[in-house]
């Protein structure tokens, strides 16, 4: 076993690009506008041409060709353009690592980011904060590979258990994947109520006091990870949690989003 602090010593410090910390940025700017996301992002002609290509495809439903950024924000909205775009940013952050199947990783962490922010909708929690905690959640599995491939690859064998990744962590390290992301997000100035959340993902229950946020992401983290698209899922939810976070059943399965409709923009 290692400390958190004799972990990050072992770690090369991945950096996220300037224009994916300018579109974080705007997460917590409610006077953001269309304009000034589309302004960031064109900063990045490679990022813009992959927006662009996705914007095209048949994916948007769109009949007509989109030749703008302002054209796929109109076309997408301006939340759901900026999602695409930090997702692109954080894949773009880590290198491809052996072992690791990138498609399931990066689908896994849109759908735990579209869960997040579809429950904070339900339990009026800000919803760019969640979305971008539960997209956030596992990069710190791919900062284990650099510090341990062995643990890494015991970590990643499948099959992918709800949950089973913070056991093996716990095991093997002594902490979550959460906590290592809570730490590089500490690290890449973060606010604190997203590093907190992380820090706090794999046992909300354990934090004092309850943090809204890593409840959410908890059950986020849950619903990525547990196959089938119908509202039974709910039904395998820790009951603590969904008590402590005031969620009801009821509305839960009958508003219950498939992984497609959040994996399906990765």
């Amino acid at each position: 076993m290692t400390t958190l602090a004799i972990f990050f010593d072992n770690v090369k410090l991945p950096t996220i690009s300037e224009v994916g910390h300018a579109l974080i940025a705007t997460l917590d700017n409610d006077d953001a506008s269309a304009k000034s996301v589309a302004a960031i992002i064109a900063r990045d002609p490679a990022l813009t041409a992959k927006l662009m290509r996705l914007a095209n495809s048949a994916r948007f439903g769109s009949s007509r060709n989109v030749a703008s950024l302002d054209d796929a924000i109109a076309l997408a909205g301006m939340a759901h353009i900026r999602t695409l775009a930090l997702a692109a940013c954080f894949a773009d952050t880590f290198p491809q690592l052996p072992g690791l199947d990138t498609d399931e990783f990066w689908k896994s962490s849109m759908a735990c980011a579209g869960y997040a922010k579809w429950l904070a909708g339900g339990l009026g929690v800000d919803g760019g904060e969640a979305w971008l905690a539960g997209m956030m959640l596992r990069l710190g599995e791919l900062l284990i590979y650099q510090v341990s491939p062995v643990a890494f690859a015991q970590i990643e064998q499948l099959p992918h258990l709800p949950g089973g990744r913070w056991e093996r962590e716990q095991r093997l390290l002594g902490f979550s994947e959460g906590q290592i992301t809570a730490e590089l997000g500490r690290r890449w100035n973060f606010p604190e109520k997203i590093v907190r959340a992380l820090e706090c993902s794999s046992d909300p229950m354990a934090a004092h006091p309850f943090c809204r946020l890593a409840g959410i992401i908890h059950l986020a983290s849950l619903l990525a990870d547990t196959p089938g698209d119908d509202g039974k899922i709910i039904d395998t939810l820790p009951q603590d949690v969904m008590t402590a976070l005031q969620l009801r059943k009821e509305w839960a399965a009958v508003r219950f989003p498939s992984h497609e409709s959040f994996s399906a923009a990765a």
